[in-house]
């Protein structure tokens, strides 16, 4: 057993980094197999000199993290000691730069990891952006905040969010309302990013101007969409002919971000999604960036990410299972 130190300067960053009630402390203690002693500006790390080393890259990080106001959660925690396990300890000060946008309430909004970090980078730098991964990866929430941030710089005169009704058929039907009501239900995730980014009243007086544009995917049919930022969510939901109907509505000084999961597809079985070819067929094309996210970019409760972890898993012992009942058919 093996005992190290740490002394710090300021207390308030201290306090940061363990949460309340020391809560992300003990998230420390048991993803690196040590015991913490905190004696104030002091503490104390016993546990293998492995684990310790771990553990104290992991507070050093997230201490880094603090200084520049970064909100340290438990989500946090668990990528910083990811990231520390696996050698990328020097990485971590990426994290600490570039804010896409600050909400209505003063948040800042800015990448928790570095896929995110990626992505942000990619929105930024192309015209085009598919961004593909698995639920809680920011990939909607990011987006939004680039498009507002593009708003305000006066970059775009307009931003355009939009998302494929997949029960467009039978289903629409039976909801009350007119045409706007039935599809508002898909579009809530959309709104619920805007509200936050922009606040519910500047919202409403931008949509009443025609600068914001939530609508479903089939309303993007025969137009040309000049100096807008537009969004296509849930793109996996679309057919090949909707996927190059909207890629071909891009006009001048627009940019485009799709987002989508090509694990969760809604289609019927003898369909195509328009996302999955799109990433074959745009692989390599200047201008256009396709970045995947993984469940290591989840920023939602920890069980999602083990919750996404467990149907990888599964999906890969599928294919061996398959085979091996086939060869005994045989």
């Amino acid at each position: 057993m093996a005992e190290k130190s740490m002394s710090f300067d300021r207390l308030e960053n201290i306090i940061s980094v363990f949460g309340s009630f020391d809560e992300n402390l003990h998230i420390i203690e048991s993803e690196t197999n040590v015991t913490i002693t905190d004696r104030g500006s002091e503490l104390k790390i016993l546990g293998d000199i492995e684990n310790i080393a771990y553990a104290e890259k992991a507070i050093e990080g997230l201490l880094a993290l603090a200084g520049k106001g970064k909100n340290i959660d438990a989500q946090s925690v668990r990528y910083i000691i990811g990231l520390v396990r696996s050698g990328q300890e020097g990485r971590i000060s990426e994290l600490t730069k570039d804010v896409v946008c600050v909400t209505a309430k003063g948040k800042p909004i800015s990448a928790k990891t570095l896929g995110q970090k990626k992505y942000i980078e990619s929105i930024q730098k192309n015209t085009i952006t598919l961004g593909i991964g698995p639920a809680g990866t920011g990939k909607t929430y990011l987006a939004v905040a680039a498009a507002v941030e593009a708003f305000r710089d006066k970059r775009v005169n307009r931003i355009i969010l939009t998302r494929p009704a997949v029960e467009a058929g039978e289903r629409l039907g039976f909801l009350p309302g007119d045409l706007q009501s039935k599809v508002d239900p898909y579009l809530r995730p959309l709104y619920d990013a805007l509200f936050d980014m922009l606040g519910t009243e500047t919202y409403n007086k931008y949509l009443e101007k025609g600068n914001i544009e939530v609508a479903p995917l089939a309303y993007m049919r025969g137009r040309t969409l000049d100096d807008s930022f537009i969004i296509l969510d849930e793109a996996q939901n679309t057919s090949r002919e909707q996927m190059k109907m909207f890629l071909t509505r891009l006009g001048f000084g627009s940019k485009i971000v799709i987002t989508g999961d090509i694990t969760q597809i809604d289609l019927p079985a003898d369909k195509t999604s328009g996302l999955r070819e799109a990433m074959r067929v745009l692989d390599g094309v200047e201008d256009i960036a396709i970045c995947r996210l993984t469940a290591a970019d989840v920023v939602r409760h920890v069980l999602v990410q083990r919750i996404i972890d467990a149907y990888e898993r599964d999906s890969t012992r599928k294919p061996a299972a398959e085979r091996r009942t086939g060869a005994k058919k045989k």
